[in-house]
């Protein structure tokens, strides 16, 4: 796969202090506080939750359904078609594995948390209006789980991770929270202050999150060891169980994502199928399924209505409720925003947008409706049918629902024990993901293409090892946790600033796919040397003849063309690379020393519009299977001058065109490079 270098990409890998100071100074801060004063920090976060969710809860639930609205007019629209990446690019991971890295990175430990409880909770202590435990609560029961859990929450994902995928790998930008917002405020404030501003504001909201989150698989963790082994609940076996998983994830961080957070997602998602499926089978299977089905319908049947639905009529009460569940866990889906949209943009280069946005938004959602339709109508129809305790067991104790309930199924012992590796496991890809995801955020001199050493992912999946171990002890999760939510809502204003980038980026995109349509002078002969043309269409040349092509013919074209422009008053640069600045499917070849050319790229300024630049790489390509001779050496290969714009390889070659021919398509395509920014004024 071809890759382009950044500008930055000379820059060496170092670490960014303004944000790695600023960011590690406000968490310490946070936690010390929390920590010093959990009664009067938890009171004051309180307060801070409830005013924000009374005064903003409208904001919220319009903000929430603009951005999944917007992403679903995304994949839908004419741009669904545009890569998160250069033109020729293809998927970095396979299909199955981007889609267990999906599962896993946006799911979690909570899905194990809240798969039985939440339904039971809004079965038997709904919403204002329904009655607790009736038939009505019971069929509103998984639809208002789905809400919470489903395509809103999906789409704020997708928002994120596509801006800054599509920014990344589509501009050659660094994969940071600032880039997306370059075209709103300008290179030089995101490259400067603001841009650390709010990367540090990220690298908290991140650290946040995953520390509360780790509490929270703390929990469950050891709810599952004493349900399963008798292991009594203590802070030491806590801290153990925390000391294991970031030793796990340090593990993991060290191989990298496409070994180590890949392997341990497709783990998860495989176990946690079969899981799933064996609830399906040893329960009541028909009654299930018709269930799932039935909350399916509902779901999208009220998705309108509970989308827009603010309790405004229900007084104090259905403000409580509003603020305790819906607005909270919108909060809290923006609040991690930062950590899972860097996490999914990683994953997804090579991917067009309408791909990313369909995947990212019903992959996930087609395994939450199944999760939760089976765990929780299973746990309601047991309740329903007379088992209280595990009603009472779950409102009071979310961690322990999960548990609670496999005693009602053959071999529970084995299902809790399954449950408990699962959940450890999405402890470990938590804490590995979220470690990538810090030290990125935390090192200066990026490209697109490559993640913070090993050495400061290490720190971070310690540090948040610490911070969740002090809070274990301290009892601050709670505060951290309105700390995340309370974070959120100026994060949603990036979130509308990343709309409007998108949006004002996807046009120019139209714009350039509009100018290259106009017509153009024919680069190759009128007909006359038709046998030149065929001999240059069949001919699949070598390494040498194709870097003499480029020495001979193009470089003095470039040249030639390079003066003209220059000439006429405008800022020019030709460069000429060698295999180190210019991909991996360059042949080896000579050294730079040598004088070798293995590509020339023209560059025409046009002060604060966009630049022209035509680029020619020789590139190693698989000869067709009809033209292989086996006794030559290396006769698989042949190679290639391919042309490359600003948005990728042209997928064409200049290999046979005379000096006249490709000063022709300098000048076609240069031709459609103003005539986009004609579009663009």
């Amino acid at each position: 796969m071809y890759s382009s270098p950044s500008e930055d990409g000379t820059k060496p890998l170092s670490l960014n202090k303004t944000v790695f100071l600023g960011s590690a100074i406000i968490s310490i801060l946070l936690i010390v506080w929390t920590i010093a004063f959990p009664d009067y920090s938890e009171a004051l976060l309180s307060s801070s939750m409830a005013w924000v969710s009374s005064s903003f809860g409208w904001y919220y639930m319009l903000v929430v359904a603009a951005y999944s609205i917007f992403a679903l007019f995304v994949g839908f629209s004419k741009y669904g078609d545009i890569k998160l990446g250069q033109d020729h690019e293809k998927a970095q991971f396979p299909f199955l594995a981007w889609a267990a890295m999906l599962f896993s990175a946006g799911i979690g430990i909570d899905l194990l948390f809240f798969g039985a409880s939440e339904p039971l909770m809004h079965y038997l202590t709904p919403h204002t209006g329904l009655e607790p435990a009736s038939e009505e609560a019971m069929r509103q029961a998984l639809s208002q789980t789905f809400l919470h859990w489903g395509l809103h929450g999906w789409g704020i994902y997708a928002l994120i991770g596509m801006a800054l995928a599509y920014f990344a790998y589509r501009k050659n930008m660094p994969l940071a929270l600032r880039s997306p917002l370059t075209p709103i405020f300008g290179e030089r404030l995101i490259k400067g202050w603001l841009g650390d501003g709010i990367d540090t504001f990220g690298v908290v909201c991140t650290l946040m999150g995953i520390a509360t989150s780790l509490g929270i698989g703390v929990l469950q963790a050891n709810a599952g060891l004493t349900h399963v082994f008798g292991i009594e609940s203590s802070k030491t076996v806590q801290t153990l169980i925390i000391v294991g998983v970031v030793a796990a994830a340090a593990i993991s961080a060290m191989t990298g994502v496409e070994k180590g957070v890949r392997r341990l997602s497709e783990f998860n998602m495989l176990a946690s199928i079969l899981l799933l499926l064996a609830i399906l089978v040893m329960g009541n299977t028909v009654y299930l399924l018709n269930t799932f089905t039935q909350s399916i319908g509902q779901y999208f049947q009220t998705i309108v209505a509970k989308t827009f639905d603010v309790y405004a009529y229900d007084g104090s009460a259905g403000a409580d409720w509003k603020s305790a569940w819906t607005i909270f866990f919108w909060a809290w889906w923006v609040a991690w925003a930062p950590f899972v949209g860097l996490f999914i943009a990683r994953i997804s280069r090579g991917r067009t947008l309408r791909e990313f946005v369909f995947g990212v938004m019903f992959i996930p959602l087609g395994f939450i409706f199944a999760w939760f339709s089976i765990f929780g109508n299973s746990a309601i129809d047991l309740v329903a049918n007379g088992a209280t305790e595990l009603g009472e067991i779950a409102v009071n104790d979310a961690a322990m629902g999960m548990f609670a309930l496999f005693e009602y199924f053959p071999y529970s012992d084995i299902l809790s024990f399954a449950g408990v590796v699962i959940g450890l496991v999405f402890f470990v890809t938590s804490a590995d993901s979220g470690a990538l995801v810090l030290a990125n955020l935390s090192s200066r001199g990026m490209t697109n293409d490559t993640d913070a050493p090993v050495w400061l992912r290490l720190f971070w999946a310690a540090a948040t090892g610490f911070i969740t171990l002090g809070l274990l002890f301290a009892g601050g999760f709670a505060s951290l946790q309105s700390v995340s939510v309370i974070a959120g809502l100026p994060f949603s204003l990036i979130l509308v600033l990343y709309m409007m980038s998108m949006w004002k980026s996807l046009k120019e995109e139209g714009n350039k796919r509009k100018a290259s349509t106009i017509g153009t002078a024919n680069v190759l002969d009128s007909g006359k040397g038709w046998k030149a043309r065929l001999q240059r269409i069949v001919s699949f040349p070598s390494h040498a003849q194709v870097e003499k092509f480029l020495h001979n013919v193009v470089m003095p074209a470039m040249t030639e063309v390079e003066k003209e422009f220059a000439a006429g008053g405008l800022k020019t640069s030709l460069d000429i690379h060698n295999l180190a600045s210019i991909g991996q499917d360059i042949d080896a070849g000579m050294s730079q020393d040598s004088g070798q050319v293995d590509g020339l790229k023209l560059r025409v300024g046009h002060g604060d519009e966009d630049d022209f630049i035509y680029e020619v790489n020789l590139i190693k390509a698989e000869r067709p299977n009809f033209t292989l001779n086996t006794s030559t050496k290396h006769a698989e290969y042949y190679y290639r001058a391919e042309v490359f714009l600003s948005d990728g390889s042209q997928e064409y070659d200049l290999v046979g065109y005379t000096k006249e021919q490709v000063l022709v398509d300098i000048l076609n395509q240069y031709e459609r490079h103003l005539q986009y920014l004609h579009l663009e004024r």
